[in-house]
């Protein structure tokens, strides 16, 4: 009986904590531009160039320094970085064809 109990307090005990743990995409907010990258990345540096040179805002999350954006980076799939979530519409890894082509499908650029 008393295994019974461990097991069933152990299992709920990992269900709150794992629930804490997670970000539903549904929760992210899709009116922008967010990047998630770290301050080592030489393609999040270049993705941070490309967006600059369209004039296109964004917000950044360094994975490595923000919960937030961990959070968020893991819930969208993200294994590496650069990951942008272009309103919804999220690329993994720098590839400017799959940019340009999601800012202009967003008429963004």
């Amino acid at each position: 009986m008393k295994k019974i109990i461990l097991l069933l307090g152990g299992v709920f005990f990992f269900q709150y904590f794992s629930q804490a743990e997670t970000v539903e995409i549904s929760k992210i907010k899709h009116d922008n531009v967010i990047l998630y990258a770290t301050s080592w990345c030489g393609y999040c540096k270049k993705t941070r160039a490309f967006l600059a040179e369209n004039d296109i805002e964004y917000i950044e999350y360094n994975i490595e320094e923000s919960e937030k954006g961990r959070k968020q980076h893991k819930a969208l799939g993200g294994n590496g970085v650069p990951t942008l979530d272009i309103k919804g519409t999220v690329i993994h890894g720098y590839s400017i064809k799959n940019m340009k082509y999601a800012l202009k499908e967003l008429n963004l650029m």
